[in-house]
């Protein structure tokens, strides 16, 4: 899963270790089978007030570590329970159990809830020990050491540094049988890595685009205020299939912020990503849906299309940038 700062909540965060998507099933009336995690004393020691399904204020005295991840339950639930492969629809708000900083929230700001698979093999094991026997309507708090987070390595685009432990606070909004995974798209094996359209001619006042030898883009950012509504452009038009909303698009991807001409994320140098349309940020929500198969997509989307007031303080973009993206458009499967 690409970095967060490209996906609203489900993919945000980069949490996920792998991404499922689909129709789910309704849950079966069997008894639920769950790995149920304890309580301790670091998970009871902190103090969560407000309603659930609001923003909380949470405090707790850092540096707060756990040898184990520990989980305390604020508000218990009366909905069905979170049980071993499940999938459980969840709002939640994370913090840095080491410097006591709010990394991100799903629950404000234009986010979105996150669906999460009930298996530590498919997200991150922390917040999965949050969420399994946890009953819809309920809020937990969990602290997560490094072992079940980002470990060693921390993960710099969140603002987790290499051994730093984790507090979610998580709201059980929704629980039902895990969905069938999604196949991968159908496509070529020999798919093209970058746009193959035909070359179009940039409006005036966007960013130009210059392109390696491997399609990789270099934008420059003109010396203008950025418009202030969404604005889509066609650098190359394909003739592949039509992107619907909620398919699963497969692109090529550079992120740049217009007042810094700062990379902020990209795929190039990676591997192209696939999202599905309606679990990233609207602005590129916008620039995916309509367009073709071999189309590269210049997008400017202003802040309340983006990230809005609150940004995100560990890619670099405030409250107040606006962004461009440069999306070359590699395949489409239809959503299920």
């Amino acid at each position: 899963m690409r970095k967060f700062v490209v996906i609203a909540a489900a993919a945000a965060v980069a949490l996920t270790l792998a991404a499922c998507s689909g129709s789910p099933a309704t849950p079966s009336a069997s008894p639920v089978a769950c790995a149920l995690t304890a309580p301790g004393t670091a998970s009871d020691s902190v103090k969560v007030s407000g309603d659930f399904d609001t923003h909380p204020t949470t405090t707790f005295t850092s540096p707060l570590t756990s040898d184990i991840t520990e989980r305390t339950v604020l508000t218990e639930g009366t909905g069905a329970k979170a049980g071993t492969d499940m999938q459980a629809t969840i709002d939640f708000t994370l913090y840095n159990a080491t410097s006591g900083a709010e990394l991100f929230t799903t629950i404000k700001d234009g986010g979105q809830p996150l669906p999460v698979i009930v298996n530590e093999s498919q997200f991150l094991p922390g917040l999965v020990k949050a969420v399994s026997c946890s009953t819809v309507g309920s809020r937990v708090v969990a602290v997560v050491p490094p072992g079940d987070a980002y470990g060693s390595t921390g993960n710099s685009s969140l603002g987790v540094a290499a051994g730093d432990s984790l507090v979610f606070v998580v709201d059980v909004k929704d629980v039902t049988a895990a969905p069938s995974a999604t196949p991968s798209p159908t496509v070529d094996p020999n798919m093209p890595t970058r746009a193959t359209g035909a070359d179009q001619p940039a409006p005036a006042g966007f960013p130009t685009v210059a392109l390696a030898d491997d399609g990789k883009p270099t934008v420059t950012i003109p010396a203008s205020d950025p418009p202030t509504t969404v604005q889509i452009a066609d650098l190359k038009k394909g003739d592949g299939a039509v992107v619907a909303a909620g398919d699963s698009v497969t692109v090529q991807y550079q992120g740049v912020i217009w007042g810094t001409g700062k990379v902020f994320d990209e795929s190039w140098g990676k591997s192209p990503a696939t999202f599905v349309t309606n679990q990233v940020i609207p602005g590129f929500t916008q620039a995916l849906v309509g367009q073709t198969v071999g189309s590269q997509v210049i997008v400017i989307i202003p802040p309340d299309q983006g990230y809005g007031s609150a940004g995100v303080a560990a890619a670099g973009i405030s409250g107040t940038d606006t962004l461009v993206f440069v999306i070359d458009i590699l395949a489409t499967t239809p959503g299920q």
